[in-house]
């Protein structure tokens, strides 16, 4: 490996940025990590971009990163990562010209696939499209989701923002991306040679594992979710489950439902619990259930079989995996309830899961490499 770069991360959701920084800063990089704080998450940033309300906080934050003092941070680095198409809350017109600028002052420009494009939803749209089910379809019909919220899909396909989002597709030095469904649709809009594995990353350091009894006498079980996503995540689903399945056991179970909270009291409050609820319509565990499981915990999430052939795990698969549908989930819950011996192995394994694929400086290592073959 030849000098390392001097790296920007640019923008950021659920701490995987900030994350990854820490992962590059012990590989020895200069990193440098500007976001607006994931929205109420309120996660830590070294610089912060965040836009004030109205279209007077709209215009204030394009001046800042055009003229003014965010101007001359947006420059002079080897590489620019940036965690969404929109990079900033600002309207595709005040984008573009943004984008460009970021092209011709640094010396690369990288999308951390982390989130909704219009390369995702091309390729949850197409009739050849490689997933069963997703937030937004289900075998090729409209999710619960998107037939309560048919406008969500129709602002996606705003005609300005689709044109930017391509445009900018277009013109990126590459892609890493941190889920199998992302990294799906990645390559279905850049090709293999443009893009490459990278996964969430998780600092194990400040997740100590907690102790679970080898056969624990009443399971906590948690329930973490933004209460506006709720059909989004399925998470209505995981609540009405979880209640059913306390309901039937009182004395051998219990729920606590947390929403909205900032990032470092929510991690906290995580990890008070043992079977923790993630997420249903994704194939792979996302950053809550990573989490989770650095800590030990079990967790109900995605975790289907084409996520652990993609990352090449062929025996260690301690996610329980998430059906689509209450009844599925419920028995689902309720098996785990039952069998209070299995945590504590399954804790293990989780804890051992994440150390291999989702340590901030394994994941490092990917995106570096991979955008350092592209320099």
């Amino acid at each position: 490996m030849g000098a390392l770069p001097k790296i920007l991360l640019l923008g950021d959701y659920s701490n995987c940025h900030r994350t990854l920084a820490t992962g590059l800063r012990r590989l020895g990089c200069e990193v440098t990590q500007m976001s607006a704080g994931s929205l109420w998450m309120q996660v830590e940033r070294q610089i912060d971009m965040s836009r004030s309300p109205g279209r007077l906080g709209g215009a204030r934050l394009y001046w800042r990163m055009r003229y003014g003092d965010l101007s001359r941070m947006l420059r002079g680095y080897d590489v620019v990562a940036m965690h969404d198409l929109n990079f900033a809350e600002l309207k595709p017109v005040r984008l573009r010209p943004l984008f460009d600028r970021l092209r011709r002052e640094n010396g690369a420009v990288f999308l951390s696939a982390m989130s909704t494009d219009v390369a995702y939803l091309d390729m949850l749209g197409a009739a050849d499209s490689p997933l069963r089910y997703s937030e937004w379809f289900v075998d090729g019909r409209p999710s619960r989701m998107q037939a309560a919220n048919p406008e969500q899909w129709q602002q996606w396909h705003d005609e300005k923002l689709v044109d930017y989002q391509h445009y900018v597709l277009d013109r990126l030095d590459g892609a890493v991306s941190v889920l199998y469904e992302y990294d799906l649709a990645m390559r279905r809009a850049l090709g293999d040679d443009r893009v490459a594995y990278g996964g969430i990353p998780i600092d194990t350091s400040l997740f100590a594992p907690v102790e679970i009894p080898e056969n624990l006498e009443r399971v906590k079980i948690f329930l973490g979710r933004d209460r506006l996503r709720k059909l989004m995540k399925g998470s209505d689903l995981l609540e009405a489950a979880a209640r059913a399945v306390v309901e039937r056991h009182p004395d051998k179970a219990s729920l606590e439902i947390v929403e909205n909270r900032p990032y470092a009291e929510f991690v906290g409050l995580l990890r008070n619990s043992h079977l923790v609820l993630d997420q249903i319509y994704s194939y792979t565990p996302a950053t809550m259930a990573l989490m989770a499981m650095a800590y030990g915990q079990s967790v109900v999430s995605g975790g289907e079989p084409e996520f652990y052939d993609f990352i090449g795990e062929r025996s260690l698969r301690p996610i329980i995996n998430a059906p689509i549908e209450l009844d599925g989930l419920t028995r689902a819950i309720e098996s785990v309830v039952a069998d209070p011996g299995s945590f504590a192995p399954r804790g293990r394994e989780s804890r051992l899961f994440v150390e291999r694929h989702n340590d901030c400086e394994v994941v490092a290592r990917r995106f570096l490499n991979f955008w350092m073959s592209k320099l």
